[in-house]
């Protein structure tokens, strides 16, 4: 099987999850490039995102996406996904809502098998690197553990409610671009 039809069959798994969540409309699995180097998880469908089933599509998508041009990365490129997988409204996610769809995201870890997977913001980072983890104390550090090169920074939402996080998020993108360069040499 290809990298595509096995992210295909996850997306299809997923869906199937959907009577779980009381306001979500569509399953949004993720979507992009299944050979990328990079994959970039965030914490759970918007709004938008609900409506359309693509991830970061929303404002905080379109500040991200010109985020990463900035580091010359096309979203293209990459592959995007959340750690939930469909809208919980406006609201974080529980704990069960994220225990649910965590192992269809590790899936799609081990399906791309990307060199570094950017986490945005705590919900991902605590579901990945252990929920003692602080965005705080971990954002724009590379942490590897079983999954591989983990990147955390904050999530772009956090820019459009703190306008303090933008320069943080730009500078924690520039040394994520620094390292994918450094492992693309190696």
């Amino acid at each position: 099987m290809s990298k595509e039809s096995d992210l295909a069959a996850v997306a299809e798994d997923i869906a199937k999850l959907k009577s779980q969540f009381d306001l979500a409309d569509k399953s949004v699995p993720g979507e992009g490039n299944p050979d990328s180097e990079l994959m970039i998880i965030g914490e759970a469908p918007g709004h938008l995102e609900n409506k359309t089933g693509r991830p970061f599509v929303g404002r905080a998508g379109k500040l991200f996406e010109k985020l990463l041009m900035e580091i010359g990365i096309d979203r293209k490129d990459v592959f995007i996904t959340s750690i939930v997988k469909f809208y919980p409204g406006q609201r974080a996610p529980s704990q069960k809502e994220i225990d649910l769809c965590l192992p269809y995201t590790l899936k799609q870890i081990d399906i791309i098998k990307p060199k570094v997977v950017l986490l945005l913001g705590s919900i991902a980072i605590k579901a990945l690197l252990g929920k003692n983890k602080s965005i705080t104390k971990e954002h724009g550090k590379l942490v590897r553990n079983e999954l591989g090169n983990l990147f955390p920074t904050f999530h772009p939402a956090a820019a459009l409610r703190f306008e303090k996080y933008l320069p943080v998020i730009r500078s924690d993108l520039k040394k994520l671009d620094s390292m994918l360069q450094l492992i693309r040499s190696l």
